[in-house]
């Protein structure tokens, strides 16, 4: 990847976010829209996590990360505050690495 083409990338990012900002006040999406959108975002942020959890170079891992988030899950199942789930979660993941 050549730094003309980051460039571009970047420009094209910004001038997205640019003309949602111009256009937010203007367009209004209809319900089967929103509730796209309102489902679309957790499904994508649990896909990266799956992604980032399990991924170890094109081969499924289980490693001291995917304790980790599985302790954080069972602790926000729990209703833990969010301090409480990552201080939990990086616990557990500091603890395996550590044997």
């Amino acid at each position: 990847m050549t730094w003309w083409l980051l460039a571009g990338l970047a420009a094209g990012c910004y001038f997205f976010k640019i003309g949602g900002v111009l256009t937010a006040g203007k367009l209004r999406l209809s319900g089967p829209g929103q509730s796209f959108l309102a489902y679309l975002t957790p499904a994508v942020l649990s896909g990266l996590i799956i992604v980032q959890t399990f991924d170890g170079g094109g081969r499924l891992t289980i490693s001291a990360l995917t304790a980790g988030v599985a302790t954080g899950a069972v602790a926000t199942w729990m209703k833990a505050p969010l301090p409480v789930v990552l201080l939990v979660a990086s616990a557990t993941t500091a603890l395996i690495r550590l044997l």
